[in-house]
C-alpha cells in the first residue's frame, strides 16, 4: 500500500510503498481509508510538537471502508481502555492514550490498523470525503460548545475568537444547540464575512469587542486572544480555550472577572462523535472540502501552514 511518512521532523513528507498491515488478534480492524483530513496538528507533529516517535503515518481525520460495517469515521484517540476517562468513552483524555497519527500510524495511507471495534463508527449515507473533518475539526468544538451550553440561557451573549476552520463549526453549534447571540472576533475580514453568512449576529476585530459575554470560546490560544478572553468573558461566565497556540495569562483573584471560570477543551469523546455524527445527518453543516491525492501531502501541510487553504483539505488515496 502507498502511505505517507515523516522520518524526521521539519523535513518533508514521503510516500512510499508499505505491506498492508495484518490484524495480530481478535480486536484488532484493518480499514481501507477512503479519506483522511489534513489537520494543522498534523503540522505540530511534523514540527515535533509532541514528540512523536518517528517514522510515523500521519492524519487522524480519518473515514474509512469495513467489511461488514460499510463507511465509518474512526475515533482516533486510542486509549488504554480501563481507566476512568475511557471507561466514561473520554479516551482522549487517558494519559496512556496512543492517538493515531500523532503517537501511532494513522491515515495518510490506503489503509490503517484499528486496535478495537469500539473505535469504529458508522456514517451512514453521509459522503467519506465531507465526513472526514468531522473526526477532529468538527468534534473538537462540538465538544467546547456542550461545555459551554450550560452558561447558555436566552439572552445570552457568546463569543467565537478565531474563524478559522474549528470556529466556523463553533459558530454553527452554537446556533444550533444554544439561544444565545453569537458574536464573533478575528482580525481577518474575510473570516469576519465568514462568520456572518454562518449566523453571528457581529463580528469585529478583537480590539473592538465590548464585553461582558456569559461564554468565550477562544479558538487561537495566543497570549493576545487570551488577553480578550479574560477581558471580555462575564463574571460567573466561562472562557474555553480550544486553541493550541501555547498562550498564558495571569491568573489570580482580582486579576480577572469575579467567579469566571477558565477551562481547556481537549477533543471529543466517542459518546460525542456518536452525537456529531447524527447531528451532521439531521443538520446541514457548512464547511469548504478540497480534495488532494495521497502523493500530494506535503503541498497540503505547505498551503495550511501558509494559510493559503481555502477550507478544510482532504487526502483521497
Amino acid at each position: 500500500m502507498r502511505a505517507v511518512v515523516l522520518r524526521s521532523f521539519h523535513a518533508p513528507l514521503e510516500v512510499e510503498e508499505r505491506p498492508v498491515p495484518a490484524p495480530r488478534n481478535g480486536n484488532e480492524v484493518l480499514v481501507r481509508v477512503l479519506a483522511c483530513g489534513v489537520c494543522h496538528s498534523d503540522l505540530h507533529v511534523a514540527e515535533d510538537y509532541f514528540d512523536s516517535p518517528l517514522p510515523l503515518v500521519l492524519g487522524h481525520e480519518i473515514a474509512g471502508e469495513v467489511e461488514g460495517l460499510g463507511n465509518v469515521l474512526v475515533y482516533t484517540p486510542w486509549g488504554c481502555g480501563e481507566c476512568r476517562f475511557c471507561l466514561k468513552s473520554e479516551e482522549m483524555i487517558c494519559p496512556d492514550a496512543k492517538e493515531a497519527g500523532l503517537f501511532q500510524d494513522g491515515g495518510y495511507a490506503e489503509y490503517v490498523l484499528v486496535p478495537d471495534r469500539r473505535y469504529l463508527y458508522p456514517i451512514g449515507d453521509l459522503e467519506p470525503i465531507e465526513a472526514a473533518p468531522l473526526g477532529c475539526g468538527g468534534l473538537t468544538p462540538y465538544r467546547a460548545v456542550k461545555h459551554a451550553r450550560s452558561w447558555l440561557g436566552p439572552g445570552s451573549r457568546a463569543l467565537v475568537l478565531g474563524a478559522g476552520g474549528l470556529g466556523q463549526f463553533g459558530i454553527q453549534y452554537l446556533r444550533i444547540l444554544s439561544d444565545a447571540t453569537v458574536h464573533v472576533g478575528d482580525p481577518s475580514a474575510q473570516k469576519r464575512e465568514r462568520a456572518l453568512e454562518l449566523g453571528a449576529e457581529d463580528a469585529a476585530e478583537p480590539a473592538a469587542l465590548e464585553g461582558p459575554y456569559e461564554v468565550v470560546l477562544d479558538f487561537v490560544g495566543s497570549d493576545d486572544s487570551l488577553a480578550h478572553a479574560a477581558r471580555l468573558v462575564n463574571r460567573q461566565g466561562v472562557a474555553i480555550v480550544i486553541g493550541l497556540f501555547g498562550g498564558r495569562i495571569p491568573f489570580g483573584l482580582g486579576g480577572v472577572p469575579h467567579e469566571a471560570h477558565f477551562l481547556s477543551s481537549i477533543w471529543g469523546s466517542r459518546d460525542e462523535l456518536a452525537e456529531l455524527i447524527d447531528l451532521a445527518q439531521r443538520e446541514r453543516l457548512e464547511y469548504t472540502i478540497d480534495t488532494m491525492p495521497l502523493d500530494r501531502a506535503q503541498e497540503a501541510h505547505d498551503l495550511v501552514r501558509r494559510g493559503e487553504a481555502r477550507g478544510r483539505i482532504v487526502l483521497v488515496p
